[in-house]
């Protein structure tokens, strides 16, 4: 086996805003992979890192990801990536996804379904970032008017009125089974004050709130779910949470209503997979995002998503926002992703 891997700056046709951060630009790392005897075939895998939330946002990631590529045949060979990466999951799931590529003829179909035949779509939600009001209310109606009828908008404190009035003005148009209205904190609310947001948002009939405190708040988020009168989505509550028993007791303590399922920051395919088993056997509902990869990591996801036989609306539709992506086959329409 061989491998080498390249490194690319993507660029954000504007500035992305969430209460935690501004992207104007993001690094991801591409890993090639082939066996010797036919370099014509290769697997792509993308090393995707949010920069100030990934476990793996670290100064010597392009080093560990050298090391991989220096040693691939002990990696294709090994049975459990996962035990290998427990701090650096993107590598795992960058490496995850060269292998099934080229396993599956380098064709970057890693899971073949009526989804890759063009014979299905996924839903997907309207993603809105934080912006002045006017720039929001724009936003909102491309997507209404594109098709979407589920929107997914980043709150936080200091937005949290604007967009509030926003959402009022939408449910008197839109009843709750015409548009589908979720909100994503990223942790922006202290604990303290985030009922008073919670018990507001209850009243235009908002689906979900994703992560709305801190995470590693554990009793703190278990008492919000506990009482919260709209449903509790966990999101960077999962970062960094690897381990199997982990994973049950975050789940049993909290008991969140929602996770929320981004492969790039919690491992791969097969981590994502054994959080889905265990949110199931608690009654707990899940949805799968994306976390800002180019349409290499994207097009693996919502591959990987299709097999799901998924009914609520997944959040993978953040491969429009680079000026620099790299060519794909997936197309969005009426509020749906599709493979052409």
């Amino acid at each position: 086996m061989n491998a080498s891997f390249e490194r690319k700056e993507l660029i954000f046709k504007k500035p992305c805003v969430t209460s935690r951060d501004v992207f104007t630009t993001k690094t991801s790392w591409y890993i090639k992979v082939w066996d010797e005897q036919t370099p014509q075939i290769f697997g792509m895998g993308e090393v995707a890192v949010i920069k100030g939330l990934s476990i793996d946002d670290c100064t010597n990631i392009e080093e560990k990801i050298s090391l991989c590529c220096n040693n691939i045949d002990f990696f294709y060979s090994h049975k459990n990536l996962q035990s290998l990466f427990l701090n650096y999951p993107s590598i795992c799931f960058a490496l995850e996804m060269a292998f099934l590529d080229l396993k599956n003829g380098g064709k970057q179909i890693l899971f073949a379904s009526d989804f890759t035949d063009g014979k299905i779509g996924i839903p997907i939600n309207g993603l809105i970032w934080i912006g002045k009001p006017a720039e929001m209310k724009i936003a909102i109606k491309k997507k209404l008017d594109s098709g979407f009828r589920c929107l997914k908008l980043k709150i936080g404190n200091a937005n949290f009125n604007d967009v509030y009035e926003i959402l009022k003005q939408l449910r008197k148009e839109f009843s709750p089974s015409q548009l589908e209205i979720r909100v994503d904190a990223n942790g922006d609310f202290t604990s303290n004050e985030v009922p008073f947001f919670l018990e507001k948002l209850s009243r235009i009939k908002v689906h979900s709130i994703e992560q709305p405190i801190k995470q590693n708040q554990w009793e703190q988020m278990a008492k919000l779910c506990k009482n919260s009168p709209i449903p509790i989505a966990l999101d960077e509550e999962l970062i960094g949470i690897n381990q199997k028993e982990q994973k049950k007791e975050l789940l049993s303590f909290i008991c969140p209503h929602y996770i929320v399922l981004k492969p790039s920051l919690i491992g791969g395919f097969k981590a994502s997979q054994q959080w889905i088993d265990i949110a199931e056997q608690q009654n707990c509902k899940w949805w799968i995002t994306s976390a800002l990869e180019s349409n290499v990591g994207l097009n693996a996801i919502a591959q990987w998503t299709a097999t799901m036989n998924v009914d609520l609306a997944q959040g993978l539709g953040t491969g429009q926002l680079f000026e620099n992506n790299t060519e794909t086959r997936l197309e969005i329409n009426n509020g749906y992703m599709f493979y052409r």
